[in-house]
């Protein structure tokens, strides 16, 4: 009996998942992690600096807009941080939600083509979206530092902050678990592309992004806004670098368990769908 190197078996259920197979993969999704931070800005003049400009140009915006016409409370911290805050952390989920809801329908020649596992697409898109926030990260930190050396009282950091890598994971989670769901209902439902920007965009104003929790009165919009499994993700990591906002366990375990749901159904869902959907797409 001859032995191959490689056996290729179609998959018996939606539950069928090799992630032993993803594994080998790694030096594939590396690849695609390289490609995706540089071909992207490689013909551009600033290149990465367009990872501050965007943000920058946002922030000043809020400032304009949220802060100095419509009033909004930041709870008492500078405006330029808290907006800052709130869209870093923001940006790295709708990055990776925007990205990887295009898997099927921008890589259907590859996969129509060559073999290898559906999901490295996918997790390459949220991976490489960490350089992305890595830098606005960066400059969110420059400022920040700024603030906590000239001695701005209203800038409170405290402990929390050790739980950054957590809410970074919770929000490639969540980008993840979304994207590959929509990317899945895509393939037969080709209007919902037409909902991707627009739905990303409802969702931040349904989110304590521009506002904290503070500034909604007690009762059934309020109640409503923390049920939104995004509000102690951002009310946390406001928290955790300026000291207002809300931190709580429960709320953060409810973040998580959201989030494992969410990427336990996209991944049945993409799996499922991937078996079949070059005969749609």
């Amino acid at each position: 009996m001859t032995d191959y190197d490689l056996i290729i078996r179609p998959k018996r259920h939606a539950f069928d998942i090799n992630f032993k197979e993803i594994w080998q993969y790694r030096d594939l999704l590396r690849m695609f992690v390289k490609r995706d931070i540089i071909t992207v800005y490689k013909q551009t003049i600033l290149g990465p600096i367009w990872f501050i400009v965007q943000p920058i140009l946002t922030t000043l915006i809020y400032i304009v807009v949220f802060g100095r016409i419509a009033q909004i409370s930041t709870d008492g911290t500078p405006q330029i941080l808290f907006y800052l805050a709130g869209i870093t952390i923001w940006n790295y989920f709708a990055e990776s939600f925007n990205t990887t809801a295009k898997t099927f329908t921008e890589n259907a020649n590859i996969f129509g083509k060559v073999y290898f596992p559906r999901l490295i697409m996918p997790l390459s898109k949220v991976t490489s979206g960490l350089v992305k926030f890595g830098i606005q990260f960066t400059f969110f930190m420059v400022v920040y530092l700024y603030y906590i050396f000239t001695g701005n009282a209203a800038v409170n950091p405290n402990w929390t902050i050790a739980l950054l890598p957590i809410y970074i994971l919770l929000m490639a989670t969540f980008g993840l678990g979304t994207g590959i769901i929509f990317t899945s209902l895509t393939t037969k439902y080709r209007d919902l592309v037409f909902l991707l920007s627009f739905g990303v965009q409802l969702l931040m104003y349904a989110s304590p992004v521009i506002y904290p929790v503070s500034t909604i009165p007690e009762g059934t919009m309020r109640n409503i806004l923390l049920l939104n499994p995004f509000t102690p993700i951002l009310e946390g990591f406001k928290y955790a670098f300026l000291g207002a906002g809300h931190f709580n366990w429960m709320s953060l375990g409810y973040s998580a368990l959201v989030a494992a749901v969410l990427l336990v159904m996209g991944i049945v869902i993409f799996h499922k769908t991937e078996r079949n959907f070059i005969d749609t797409v």
